[in-house]
């Protein structure tokens, strides 16, 4: 065992790496997790962790508030601190290569180190969907941003729009009509894919104004953004609005360059396919949370994945 650096390699430390580092050190497994950035993924950039079973406001008998729902960043700072005191190590480094020799993988890290493990679990999850309009690159971090709990704050009282139909969408839109009372969402269909009660909740908003059947064509400005370029579908007439940000929340894409040399099953968008035990292909080598296709993208389903890919990857390990 003394030739390998860990039993088990995660690579990613979001809801669904963490978990599966706490699965995997409560097996008495010696598990490394290896994240680019900080550990918590896209929970860190929500808000209120509001659908998370269990995640609720606290009050005594009167109806005092005893505790707040965990925000996304209070979330993962406990889940990274449980997994650390089950025993999980961390480290900082970005993985580009995993390859597979005999019953072992390499896993390749950017600073030219290999590192070598019986089983590796990736959870590196995915990242917003660029829309690849003009001025959206040119505008990135003047205006155009990805992350309304990053950036929300510097637009206070600003016009902002909005770019997005799905939970992250609404939810996001939800969260800058706390700033702000003039939220703009632009959807290009005419009915949200967001959940039902989250859609509805956001219809009711009083400082959300909703343009279904709507397209932005162009994201203008100087130094900064001053004004969108929207298509009304429905009258097929194209129009200029002037704004002071764009929020954008069009999907993700898997982040999933790193397995590029393994000959793994992927889906058409690119993630990875994956059996009910979060198995693919190739044995030894499991996917957990956004980085695997046809995945329910939230906390809990990340969380749930992380654990059976935990269990699996031990079962594998004991086999061997």
């Amino acid at each position: 065992m003394s030739d390998f650096d860990a039993d088990i390699i995660i690579a990613g430390a979001g809801p669904a790496g963490l978990t599966a580092a706490q699965y995997c050190a409560r097996a008495n497994l010696k598990v490394l997790v290896i994240e680019r950035i900080v550990p918590g993924g896209q929970a860190l950039v929500i808000d209120v962790l509001e659908n998370y079973p269990g995640n609720v406001r606290r009050t005594d008998e009167s109806g005092n508030i005893l505790s707040a729902p965990k925000s996304g960043y209070e979330f993962a700072e406990d889940l990274h601190r449980q997994a650390s005191l089950f025993g999980a190590s961390f480290l900082n480094g970005e993985v580009i290569a995993i390859n597979k020799e005999r019953d072992f993988f390499n896993v390749v890290l950017s600073e030219n180190r290999t590192l070598k493990a019986q089983a590796v679990i990736v959870a590196t999850g995915s990242k917003p969907r660029l829309l690849h309009i003009p001025g959206e690159k040119e505008f990135s971090g003047k205006g155009v941003s990805y992350c309304a709990t990053c950036d929300g704050n510097f637009f206070r009282g600003k016009r902002i729009f909005v770019i997005g139909g799905g939970d992250a969408a609404c939810d996001e839109a939800r969260y800058l009509s706390r700033l702000t009372d003039k939220v703009i969402l632009v959807h290009r269909r005419g009915v949200f894919r967001a959940q039902k009660s989250l859609a509805q909740r956001t219809i009711n908003n009083p400082n959300i104004e909703v343009r279904f059947n709507t397209v932005i064509k162009e994201i203008k400005g100087d130094i900064k953004v001053k004004s969108v370029v929207l298509e009304d579908i429905e009258r097929s007439s194209v129009y200029e609005d002037d704004t002071d940000a764009v929020f954008i929340f069009a999907g993700t894409v898997p982040q999933s360059p790193l397995i590029a040399g393994l000959e793994i099953n992927l889906d058409d968008s690119g993630y990875i396919v994956t059996d009910q035990k979060m198995a693919t292909n190739i044995a030894g080598l499991y996917a957990a949370g956004d980085i695997r296709s046809g995945a329910f993208r939230q906390v809990v389903t990340a969380a749930a994945d992380g654990a059976l890919a935990a269990h699996s990857a031990a079962e594998y390990i004991d086999e061997l």
